[in-house]
């Protein structure tokens, strides 16, 4: 397993990993939706949603990739992502440039921000647009919808923080980025 860069301080590392656990509870509500464990929606609202059918390789699609985002942001701690891995062809064990990372994580967490955050202001009206008979009549399933998506309104922040910290540390010039080798030995 690939270790934490020695010059991240622990507030960097626990914030990236903070980025990959803030999905997680999303994705699995999304994953016990496409299971047809009771989320909030009866039957026909799982029809409306092609549950089952090809809703189902939707909402497992969707956490799987919402959770590789997120795994990327260990990228900014970790060695894989200042060195190409040695599976690259042509840029194996090369130094990754800076902004290579920092331009798609900053863009990232600005617009993770700008979608997720007006989404949590009308997560009470989640249920306006579908056809009655389709959501269980209960807050309960409110709740639990809400526990589990408020956790998401952390990821663009904590990427944000992450992505500075890997600008400064790679930006300012306080160390050789060349003394580290490539993911799995050297190249």
């Amino acid at each position: 397993m690939t270790k934490t860069l020695p010059d991240v301080p622990k507030w960097a590392r626990i914030a990236a990993h903070a980025t990959v656990l803030a999905t997680l509870p999303s994705g699995l509500w999304r994953i016990a939706m496409g299971l047809q464990i009771p989320v909030g929606f009866t039957e026909k609202g799982l029809a409306e949603f092609s549950i089952p059918g090809w809703g189902v390789l939707y909402v497992f699609g969707l956490s799987l990739f919402a959770e590789a985002l997120a795994f990327l942001t260990l990228g900014l701690i970790r060695p894989w992502g200042e060195v190409w891995p040695r599976w690259i062809p042509f840029l194996r064990g090369r130094a990754i440039p800076p902004l290579v990372a920092i331009v798609p994580a900053a863009a990232g967490a600005i617009a993770l921000t700008l979608i997720i955050t007006p989404g949590a202001f009308r997560w009470a009206d989640a249920g306006i647009t579908l056809v009655p008979g389709t959501r269980e009549d209960s807050v309960f399933f409110d709740v639990v919808m809400a526990v589990c998506y408020a956790p998401l309104l952390l990821w663009g922040p904590l990427l944000a923080v992450v992505t500075a910290h890997y600008a400064w540390r790679r930006l300012s010039g306080k160390r050789a980025q060349h003394t580290l080798e490539p993911l799995g030995g050297r190249a």
